[in-house]
């Protein structure tokens, strides 16, 4: 039972698994900041386009209140948090992308042998594999 538990400390402290629970804590703060952006600033100003306030559409059928307008703005919602989070990643991905042009591509440290055709070192003047002399 003690390995067990000493198996589990081990698990538990990887970094890769305290990397993943960090990830996880910053995507629900984040989560909270997009859903506050969404629902205080993104939802008024549609509502002051379409001129109603989704949260107050409700329907009765046989005595049961439906009130399919909070399900309408969780639609809305839902699609403005995409849009935003869209909107981030492809940012980032472009930022990214810009990065890794800059770099330079590293020069190859391998050739084929125009004999055998295997892989050499490019200094090599002589290939190990069929023992040809490379030019």
């Amino acid at each position: 039972m003690k390995s067990f538990f000493n198996e589990f400390k081990e698990f538990a402290l990887k970094g890769n698994v305290m990397d993943m629970a960090v990830g996880i804590i910053i995507g629900s703060a984040f989560t909270a900041i997009i859903t506050s952006l969404v629902s205080d600033i993104l939802s008024p100003l549609l509502g002051l386009f379409v001129k109603v306030n989704f949260s107050e559409l409700k329907g009765t059928v046989a005595g049961v209140t439906f009130t399919y307008g909070n399900f309408i703005m969780a639609i809305i919602n839902f699609l403005l948090i995409a849009l935003v989070l869209f909107i981030i990643v492809r940012s980032l991905n472009k930022a990214i992308d810009a990065r890794a042009k800059d770099e330079p591509e590293a020069a190859p440290t391998t050739k084929v042998c125009p004999y055998c055709k295997s892989e050499i070192p490019v200094d090599a003047t002589r290939c190990p594999h069929c023992t040809s002399e490379i030019e």
